[in-house]
This record gives C-alpha cells, structure tokens and sequence, in this order.
C-alpha cells in the first residue's frame, strides 16, 4: 500500500460520518470577538450550530483532531476550533489521484 493511500484511511474515516462534515461545515464560519477581530468557534459554538450534546461534539471533534482535520487552541477555558485548510487540500488532491 503507498503512502499516499495509508494517509487517506484517517481522513476518509474522519469525514465518512454526516456529523462530522456539519462540523467542518461550521468551522468555516468565523464570528466577530468581543474586540470586533475574527475568531475561530470554540466547542459551544460548534454544540449549537450541530445541535448536539457536549459529549457527542467531543467525541466528533477528538476523531477530527486524530486525522488532522481540525486543530485546537486553548485560550483561558475556552477551546477554539479551526479547520486544518492545507490538510483538507492536501488530502483531497490525494483522493482525486487514486480515483
């Protein structure tokens, strides 16, 4: 097996669940700060777009994060989200050339 397709087992897993896709769908939305700067969705933000428990945007967003989809900062209590763009084209790429 090549690289390549190794690397696809955890991407095509990640986003193989509808879920996971409307969180990935909602990671591209940024919101205006307290401050009036762009910042990435923390995990309420994402609970209330998906209208999901905590623990089930958790364990969404652990997978996503496994894969590299999807990476996280911690600013104080709050866990911001953002989609891993270059990983996603990357991948994507990869996908097109084994089809």
């Amino acid at each position: 097996m090549s690289q390549v397709s190794a690397d696809l087992g955890p991407f095509l897993h990640a986003i193989s669940d509808p879920t996971r896709r409307r969180i990935l769908q909602a990671l591209r939305e940024e919101k205006a700060g307290a401050t009036g700067k762009r910042v990435s969705p923390c995990a309420s933000d994402i609970e209330q777009h998906v209208k999901l428990s905590q623990p089930t945007i958790s364990h969404h967003m652990r997978i996503l994060q496994e894969a590299g989809l999807v990476e996280m900062k911690k600013q104080g209590h709050w866990r911001r989200y953002r989609r891993n763009e270059k990983l996603i084209s990357e991948m994507t790429r990869n996908l097109k050339k084994q089809l």
